[in-house]
């Protein structure tokens, strides 16, 4: 679903363990690490297009996890020039993301990065919750740090591990 103003409306999904690192994919045949991501159908609800998302990619249920929180309304970035298909219609300039953060309710042998019939992910690691703004592509980092930093105090209320206000240097 591509918006007038070009935005394809899409889900963003922060899986943490019970340490609060998060789950971190590496995309096939890519040196590019991402949090799990994907579009929302035109007959789904960020919710439910999460979900599906999660086990596509990840190989997690819905009663594999417990649902912390989302953000309160869409995060946006552009793609860069070089990624935006001009020949197709309508034109899509960049995502508009609804975030949610999830904790892992059973154990991690459960994920399966081979469920679906092409596989978004060929490896997975736990990472520190804001390494990512570290990492990620940098078109993406301005939406993970805004993410990252509205969900933050709900993972601080919901967990025993201390996750800083912020970003070491911010």
């Amino acid at each position: 679903m591509i918006d007038s103003d070009g935005f394809r409306a899409n889900v963003g999904i922060v899986l943490l363990n019970d340490r609060a690192q998060a789950f971190w994919g590496r995309r096939v045949g890519m040196s590019a690490w991402q949090f799990p991501q994907g579009g929302i159908q035109h007959n789904e609800t960020p919710t439910v297009a999460m979900f599906r998302e999660l086990e596509e990619e990840v190989g997690l249920r819905s009663d594999h996890v417990e649902v912390i929180g989302c953000t309160q309304g869409w995060l946006r970035y552009r793609l860069p020039k070089k990624y935006i298909r001009h020949h197709q219609k309508p034109l899509c300039i960049g995502q508009k993301q609804r975030w949610f953060v999830l904790r892992l309710a059973v154990a991690e042998k459960h994920v399966d990065l081979n469920l679906a019939a092409e596989p978004e992910f060929d490896d997975w690691c736990w990472i520190d919750y804001w390494k990512p703004l570290s990492t990620v592509v940098s078109f993406k980092r301005e939406v993970y740090q805004q993410a990252l930093s509205e969900l933050a105090p709900l993972v601080r209320e919901t967990t025993a591990a201390d996750i800083p206000l912020g970003p070491a240097g911010s």
